[in-house]
């Protein structure tokens, strides 16, 4: 735990204890099934599924709010789930990101080791995909930021929301087999379960875990930046300074009050962002032979990026919109981390 012990004490007050720590059995045959047959209802936003309880159909109503209640997620339906986008660069920096900041996908491997725990954490138990922990997409950055800075944020919205895209996709993906086996046991504690034959195996932080963790790859060396705990990591006692404002802190004053005087002057450098982002809401496939269009928002261009001008604010790349098939889980998680993280770097060069 050398290089890691600083970073506990605020993973064990964490606000989202349940979602990053409960080991809930989860059952293959329940997962699979689920897959196959639940359907979303967009008229009422429900997910819609039927399990057999004693020769009987029984129905499970899954929304946003019983998604807050059974993971426990300390959010309401106003919580926001998206951050101005100087906000969550400035947070970076002050955590010691040595990376690009124009780049779309922000590398685990460019954090000091302390900050890699916190984020593998999150990742891992939050990602809507099975593989590509190193990589963190947007939402996930917003995530962080929010615990860091003890903000309010909709993880329930990002929970249902990728829940909802992968049953309504033609090719599904197990995504969040825990989430889904935690809430049709709380619906329905007395289901069948076959511990013996049918348990779907997860696997945990452990000291190899830990060890891949404080290694830096090759192409990656460990930042040589010098950071200090701030926020809620340094004070458990510390308060969103700006609770109502979310979507408007984004101006040179407030960040100078809030202390980011030396990131601003970074922040002051980008080139081609804009500045905000925002967790996509609908699911549209890219043609190769389309040209993608960027989703039309308030203060959004909805042209084409190659017919911008050139000093038009453009947009942050999102999930890749190519869904992976069902598989088995099982069968596909990776022990060794070190080809995990080639395979990554493949997915990155290819993109």
């Amino acid at each position: 735990m050398a290089g890691f012990t600083d970073i506990l004490e605020f993973l064990q007050r964490f606000p989202i204890q349940k979602a990053l720590t409960n080991k809930h059995l989860v059952f293959r045959s329940h997962i699979k099934h689920f897959l196959e047959n639940a359907e979303y209802d967009e008229a009422n936003k429900t997910i819609n599924y039927v399990v057999s309880l004693n020769g009987e159909n029984k129905p499970v109503i899954i929304t946003e709010q019983l998604v807050r209640e059974v993971i426990n997620f300390p959010d309401d339906e106003d919580s926001p789930s998206k951050f101005p986008e100087i906000m969550v660069k400035g947070c970076l920096l002050r955590m010691g990101y040595s990376g690009d900041l124009n780049k779309a996908n922000y590398l685990k491997a460019h954090f000091p080791r302390v900050y890699k725990f916190l984020i593998h954490s999150v990742v891992s138990a939050l990602s809507h995909r099975k593989g590509g922990y190193d990589a963190l997409r947007d939402y996930q950055m917003n995530m962080v930021v929010a615990l860091v800075l003890n903000k309010k944020y909709n993880f329930s919205h990002i929970v249902f929301h990728y829940m909802v895209e992968n049953i309504t996709s033609k090719s599904k993906t197990w995504v969040y087999p825990r989430f889904v086996q935690m809430i049709l046991d709380h619906a329905y504690p007395e289901l069948e379960r076959d511990e013996q034959n049918d348990l779907l195996v997860q696997y945990h932080m452990d000291n190899e875990s830990l060890k891949q963790l404080s290694r830096y790859h090759l192409k990656h060396p460990e930042p040589k930046i010098k950071v200090e705990f701030f926020g809620f990591i340094k004070d458990k006692d510390y308060q969103d300074p700006d609770p109502v404002n979310h979507q408007n802190w984004r101006n040179e004053e407030e960040m100078k009050e809030a202390g980011y005087t030396d990131e601003l002057k970074i922040l002051q450098s980008f080139k081609d962002t804009r500045n905000e982002w925002f967790v996509k809401e609908e699911k549209k496939r890219k043609s190769k032979k389309t040209t993608p269009q960027v989703q039309t928002e308030e203060g959004f261009s909805s042209q084409p990026k190659k017919r911008q001008k050139k000093n038009v604010e453009t947009m942050l790349v999102d999930e890749p919109d190519e869904a992976e098939p069902v598989t088995n889980v099982e069968g596909n998680q990776e022990s060794d981390i070190d080809e995990m993280l080639k395979n990554i770097d493949y997915e990155l060069d290819a993109d």
